[in-house]
C-alpha cells in the first residue's frame, strides 16, 4: 500500500473509532439539549404570560447559571470517585425531576430554585462531555471534534426551543415531555462500552488563577462569551414576548440563534484548527455585533429579522468552541478535565451576568435594549481577541497552505486583514 493510501486508511479508521467512542454521548446530549431548549423557553414564556417583572424574569434566568457555578465543581469531584457514566446518569435523573417539578408549580421562588438545579445538572453534563471528548482529541482534530459537540448541543437546543409552538406554557404537558426526553437520554450513555469512557486516573487539579496565567486568552474569552450567550438564551423569550410576537413567532425567534449556530459551527471551528483561533473568533464576534446593530433598524415581526437573528447565532455560538479549543491547546493532558470544569464555571459566571445586563438595558431603553446589550457584549469579545493578538504574536496560518481546509481559506482573507491591522497597531505603539 502506498504512503498516501495508508494515511487515508488510517484517517478512516481514526474517524470510525471516534464515532464508536462518542455515539452514545452525542445521542444522549442531543436528547438532553432538546429537553433543555423546550424547558427553558416554557419557563421564559410562562413568566411573561403571568406578567412577572423584568427583574424577576432575569433573576430566574440567572439562577440557572448560578447552578452552573456549583455543578461544574461538584461534577469534577464526583468523576474521580464513580466515573463518567454513573455521574451522567445521576445528573440526568435529577434534571428530569427538576423539569417536571417546575411544571407543577406556579411559584416564581420555586422556579428560581428549580432553574438553579437544572443549571447545576446541565453544567455537570457539559463537564462530562468535554472531559470525555478532550480525552479522545488531539490538537490537530480538537476544533473539529468540539464543532461536532457544538452542533449537537446548539442544534438540538434550538429545536427544543422551536417546539414551544406545540405546547401551552401554562400547562404541565410540555414540562412532562422535557422530563421524559431527559430520562430517555440516560439509555445511550449507560449502554456505551466501558472501554470507550475516559479512564479513571488521578488528574492534577488546576486553579482558576493558574489557568488564567497559563491561557489568559481562553479563560477570559470563555467568561465574555458566557455573558453574551447568557443574554441570548435567558432573555430572548422575554424580548420576543414583550414586542408582541405570537406564540409561534416567539418559538421561532428564540430557536433561530441556536439553529443558526449549527450552520457555521463546523466551518468556524474547523477554520480555527488551521488559522489562528483568535483571528477567527475576532471575525465572528465583529460579525455578530454588526448583525445585532442591523436588528435595531427593522421590525421584529418581519422575515428579515428572523433571518438576521439566525445569522447572529451562527456567528456567536461557535465562540465558546473556539475558547475551549484554544485553552486545551495549551493545557497539559493531565489537567484537561480540570480545565474543562473551569471553563464551564467561567462560562456560567459570565452567563449569570448576561440576563441582568440585558434586563437593565431593557428597563432603561425599552425592548431594543436587548440588541444594544448584544452589540456591546460582542464588541467587548472582539476587542479582547484583538488585544490578545496584539500582545501575543503567533503565525496566522498554523499548517502548510496546501493542507489548509476550505473553511479556513474562507476565513483567511478577513483574518489576514485583522492580523495586518493588529501588527500595524503594534508597530505604531512601539515607535
Amino acid at each position: 500500500m502506498t504512503g498516501p493510501s495508508l494515511l487515508a486508511s488510517d484517517g478512516r479508521a481514526l474517524r470510525r473509532n471516534l464515532a464508536l467512542a462518542t455515539w452514545g454521548l452525542f445521542v444522549g446530549l442531543a436528547l438532553i439539549m432538546l429537553a433543555g431548549g423546550l424547558f427553558g423557553t416554557l419557563v421564559g414564556v410562562r413568566s411573561e404570560r403571568i406578567k412577572l417583572p423584568t427583574a424577576v424574569s432575569s433573576l430566574i434566568s440567572a439562577s440557572y447559571y448560578i447552578g452552573f457555578l456549583v455543578g461544574s465543581r461538584a461534577t469534577l469531584r464526583a468523576l474521580g470517585r464513580v466515573g463518567h457514566i454513573r455521574v451522567y446518569s445521576a445528573l440526568a435523573s435529577l434534571l428530569a425531576a427538576a423539569m417536571i417539578g417546575a411544571g407543577i408549580t406556579g411559584s416564581p421562588v420555586a422556579w428560581g430554585l428549580l432553574r438553579l438545579v437544572t443549571g447545576l445538572c446541565t453544567a455537570g453534563l457539559y463537564v462530562i462531555a468535554e472531559s470525555w471528548l478532550n480525552d479522545l482529541a488531539t490538537n490537530e482534530n480538537r476544533g473539529r471534534l468540539m464543532a461536532v459537540y457544538g452542533v449537537v448541543t446548539v442544534a438540538f437546543f434550538g429545536i427544543g426551543q422551536a417546539a414551544i409552538v406545540t405546547f401551552d406554557s401554562r400547562a404541565v404537558t410540555g414540562f412532562a415531555i422535557a422530563a421524559i426526553l431527559t430520562s430517555v437520554a440516560v439509555a445511550p450513555v449507560a449502554l456505551s462500552e466501558a472501554a470507550v469512557a475516559p479512564r479513571l486516573e488521578e488528574k492534577e487539579n488546576i486553579s482558576l488563577r493558574t489557568l488564567a496565567k497559563m491561557v489568559p486568552t481562553g479563560v477570559f474569552s470563555a467568561l465574555l462569551v458566557g455573558v453574551a450567550h447568557g443574554a441570548i438564551a435567558g432573555m430572548a423569550a422575554v424580548y420576543a414576548t414583550r414586542v408582541g410576537l405570537s406564540r409561534g413567532q416567539i418559538g421561532l425567534f428564540v430557536a433561530l440563534p441556536s439553529l443558526g449556530g449549527m450552520l457555521l459551527q463546523w466551518p468556524i471551528s474547523s477554520a480555527s484548527d488551521d488559522v489562528d483561533r483568535r483571528a477567527v473568533g475576532l471575525a465572528a464576534a465583529v460579525g455578530a455585533a454588526g448583525i445585532a446593530a442591523l436588528l435595531l433598524l427593522g421590525s421584529p415581526d418581519k422575515p428579515m429579522a428572523f433571518v438576521l437573528i439566525a445569522i447572529l447565532g451562527a456567528l456567536s455560538y461557535p465562540l465558546y468552541s473556539i475558547a475551549a479549543a484554544y485553552t486545551n491547546d495549551w493545557v497539559p493532558p493531565e489537567n484537561l478535565n480540570a480545565a474543562a470544569s473551569q471553563l464551564v464555571t467561567l462560562y456560567g459566571m459570565g452567563a449569570v451576568v448576561g440576563p441582568f445586563a440585558v434586563a437593565g438595558a431593557m428597563i432603561v431603553i425599552g425592548p431594543s435594549g436587548f440588541f444594544w446589550a448584544l452589540i456591546a457584549m460582542h464588541g467587548v469579545i472582539a476587542l479582547f481577541f484583538c488585544y490578545r493578538m496584539f500582545v501575543w504574536r503567533a503565525p496566522l496560518v498554523k499548517r502548510p497552505w496546501a493542507e489548509v481546509s476550505l473553511p479556513a481559506r474562507a476565513f483567511f482573507m478577513p483574518a489576514t486583514i485583522i492580523a495586518f491591522g493588529v501588527r500595524r497597531g503594534r508597530k505604531l505603539v512601539n515607535r
